[in-house]
C-alpha cells in the first residue's frame, strides 16, 4: 500500500469515527498531494518519497502557524494547528536525534574534505539526501554551520 493510499484509507476510517481533527488534516494533506501531482506541465503519480516531501512541507506550515497564533495570543488556533501537526507526524519518518544529525554532518564534512563556512553548500549537498524527511532543513543548516565554524 502506498502512502497516498494509506492516507485515503485513514481518511475514510476517520470519517466513520467522526474524528474531526484527523478528517480535516488528512483532507488538506491529500489536497496538497493532489495539487502537487497536477503541478507542472504534465500530471504524474507521486512516489512515497514525494508524498513524504509534501507532508513534511505541510507539517512545517502547521508548526509555523502554531507559533504565529501562539505569539498573537490565539491559543485555540495554535492548539488546533499543533493537533494537525501531530496527525501529520504519524505519516512522516522518525526525526533524527541531535546526536545522529551531528554524526551525519561530521561524516559529510570528512567525506567532502570541507573546511570553513564557504564550504557549507558542498556539505549540505552531501548531507541532504541522507536526512531527507528526517530533519528540517534549517536544523541541518545550523548544525553544518556550527561544525564548519568550530
Amino acid at each position: 500500500m502506498t502512502l497516498k493510499e494509506k492516507l485515503e484509507t485513514d481518511l475514510s476510517a476517520a470519517m466513520k469515527a467522526r474524528d474531526e481533527v484527523r478528517v480535516r488534516t488528512l483532507r488538506s494533506a491529500l489536497t496538497a498531494v493532489k495539487n502537487e501531482e497536477v503541478a507542472g506541465k504534465q500530471a504524474r503519480e507521486l512516489s512515497d518519497e514525494d508524498v513524504v516531501r509534501v507532508l513534511t512541507r505541510e507539517a512545517k506550515k502547521r508548526r509555523e502557524a502554531a507559533a504565529a497564533f501562539g505569539d498573537a495570543g490565539r491559543d485555540a488556533q495554535a492548539k488546533a494547528e499543533r493537533d494537525e501537526g501531530e496527525v501529520l507526524d504519524e505519516y512522516l519518518p522518525a526525526q533524527l536525534a541531535d546526536e545522529e544529525l551531528t554524526a551525519l554532518v561530521a561524516d559529510a564534512i570528512a567525506a567532502t574534505g570541507a573546511a570553513g563556512p564557504r564550504a557549507m553548500g558542498q556539505v549540505m549537498k552531501a548531507v541532504n539526501p541522507k536526512v531527507a524527511g528526517r530533519a528540517e532543513g534549517g536544523r541541518v543548516a545550523a548544525e553544518v554551520k556550527r561544525q564548519l565554524t568550530a
